[in-house]
């Protein structure tokens, strides 16, 4: 078997509590290594055609990387693979924190949850096989509550959970699936194929082990990262600051989603950016496992109504989701929304842009919902009937795209392939407006994280030439880092230069940039083919026309439907795509 991997998958069937492990064949692994190639690749084998994502026939795949579990500092993530119910085609997150290298020690390399238990259940996976315990008591807790509950009701030292909340219990297409308290598989649904499944979570522990290829040349490039990473101006700032820094570099460039969509800026930005996070609050830095890094923000409230309020965060895209589209100008108030987001589980970026939403049909009269602005209480209790599918939550649990149909506002609905977009306006970063369309799984700022370099000032941001050869660049190494697990912030520390050394050493193959590439290809083409196998077309590869044809305030920036298809075009040949 090849180093770095166990060669097999655990397969689950919640519906018969019966489980099986499955041999992955050399060749799979050599052609798609692990993380999101082997979870694309199962997805095709063990979903049927055009399944509802929902009901049982449908599964969902946890999947690691040959890093995972390994000394490398990125190497701290697992992903969750299945098709979305938000967006009705490929779903991938990922999530960080002290779970992944426990996933791996269970003796597998991927899990597949089949079917559906008839009453509340959780698993708990180890590398002695899989226990099936009754969830019952932990039915309706929250996702903080419910992780300790049932690492506490496993009772193994050192096991770790990933667990829903209520919004995954009520199949809130949002829903999310956490772990660490305050760690989460955010974007695409996942939390709501686990409750379709009555899974109210999963449990790890184990002591199993895969050998590498070359253990001391990763152990060696492992210090050799840290040594460059204790100089690293980008590492210092995700110390100190996280990703709340890009506050001000969204609002000095004029990216800055506001008031749901409409402006690029928020007036005293000031207020909410990562300095005044640093400065008023002073969150410790809080690291994954074995990362340097340290980006997460251990925050306590220290003043005012939320006194005492302690979460993990808020990150840059809470801070753009409510901050921005709902022009919430105070940092414990957007601490609370973070709070009441990752208690019920529902992801704060798609959260924020259904609440502007509402905030823009209620001014609109479209929505009997009395609703503005920087209503904080009021958003407030909006997340709370979406998360409980209550009163005007019922129609606002779909997301944006479900719930402006509904409502006859498709022209002001912001998303792409029913997944809304994440805080770079298009309009501003042309480079993010063909990242965001291309997306395999709809609108994403992580699967080519270019406005890294419009940002910077690499390339032109209000140009639309060059751009589809650099987003095609940053997908591809992306992709790879996304096989292997590893963390997207160390993008600026390993490149392609570094990719070929850790892969060898993990697995033994013999990679160069061309090989690597090649293999991020196959992997975006049998996503593409399972996209278009459940009804996907080309032209969903675009903006919403409100970011075509409304120019960006104040600055009056566009990007023309013409930009657009000049990118996409050239994208599509790049990649060998047909219209």
């Amino acid at each position: 078997m090849m180093p770095g991997f166990y060669g097999r998958v655990l397969i689950v069937d919640l519906s018969t509590r019966s489980w099986s492990h499955e041999t992955i064949a050399k060749e799979i692994l050599t052609r798609y290594l692990g993380g999101k190639g082997l979870g694309a690749h199962l997805l095709l084998k063990h979903a049927p055609a055009g399944a509802d994502p929902l009901p049982p026939d449908s599964p969902l795949i946890i999947a690691t990387g040959p890093a995972t579990g390994t000394v490398l500092a990125p190497a701290s993530r697992y992903g969750l693979v299945a098709k979305s119910p938000l967006t009705g085609i490929f779903g991938e997150s990922y999530s960080g924190g002290h779970v992944a290298p426990r996933i791996k020690a269970s003796g597998c390399d991927a899990v597949v949850i089949r079917g559906a238990a008839n009453l509340p259940t959780y698993l708990e996976i180890t590398d002695q096989g899989v226990t099936f315990h009754d969830a019952a008591p932990f039915w309706g807790m929250d996702a903080y509550r419910a992780e300790e509950a049932l690492e506490k009701d496993v009772g193994v030292r050192g096991a770790k959970a990933v667990v829903i909340g209520p919004a995954g219990e009520k199949l809130v297409p949002f829903a999310l699936v956490s772990n660490d308290k305050g760690r989460q598989a955010g974007r695409t649904g996942m939390g709501a194929i686990m409750g379709a499944k009555r899974l109210k979570g999963i449990v790890f522990h184990g002591n199993a082990s895969c050998p590498l290829f070359d253990e001391r040349a990763v152990k060696q490039y492992d210090r050799d990262l840290r040594a460059r990473g204790k100089d690293d101006a980008g590492a210092k700032a995700y110390r100190r600051i996280g990703t709340p820094m890009v506050v001000a570099l969204a609002n000095t460039a004029g990216g800055f989603p506001s008031y749901y969509w409409s402006a690029g800026t928020l007036p005293d930005w000031e207020k909410i950016s990562g300095d005044a996070l640093a400065e008023q609050f002073r969150p410790r830095p809080k690291a994954c496992y074995r990362c340097f890094f340290a980006c997460g923000r251990d925050t306590t409230v220290p003043y005012g109504r939320h006194k005492g309020l302690n979460v993990e965060g808020p990150d840059y895209e809470t801070i753009y989701a409510f901050g921005g589209l709902c022009a919430i100008d105070d940092l414990a108030e957007i601490i609370y929304l973070n709070d009441i987001c990752d208690r019920l589980g529902l992801d704060t970026i798609t959260a924020g842009n259904v609440a502007g939403l509402a905030i823009e049909a209620s001014r609109r009269g479209a929505l009997d919902l009395d609703l503005d602005y920087g209503d904080v209480d009021g958003i407030a209790r909006l997340l709370h009937q979406i998360a409980g599918r209550e009163g005007p939550g019922e129609l606002l649990a779909g997301g944006v795209r479900a719930a402006a149909e509904e409502l006859g506002l498709e022209d002001l609905a912001v998303h792409v392939k029913g997944l809304e977009p994440s805080g770079y306006d298009p309009r501003a970063l042309k480079g993010m407006g063909l990242a965001f369309a291309v997306s395999d799984r709809g609108a994403c700022h992580l699967r080519a994280t270019v406005y890294k370099a419009e940002f910077s000032g690499w390339v032109d941001r209000q140009s639309a030439e060059g751009k589809a050869e650099l987003v095609l660049d940053f997908e591809d190494r992306h992709t790879i880092f996304d096989t292997l697990i590893l963390c997207r912030f160390y993008r600026d520390m390993i490149g392609w230069e570094d990719l070929p050394v850790i892969i060898r050493g993990l697995t033994g193959l013999e990679l160069d940039k061309a090989g690597l590439q090649e293999m991020s290809a196959g992997i975006a083409d049998i996503i593409r083919q399972y996209n278009l196998r459940e009804g996907m077309v080309s032209a969903d590869d675009t903006l919403p026309q409100r970011l075509l044809k409304e120019p960006l305030e104040p600055s009056g920036e566009t990007l023309t439907e013409a930009e657009l298809r000049h990118m996409v075009d050239e994208y599509y040949t790049l990649r060998g795509w047909e219209r």
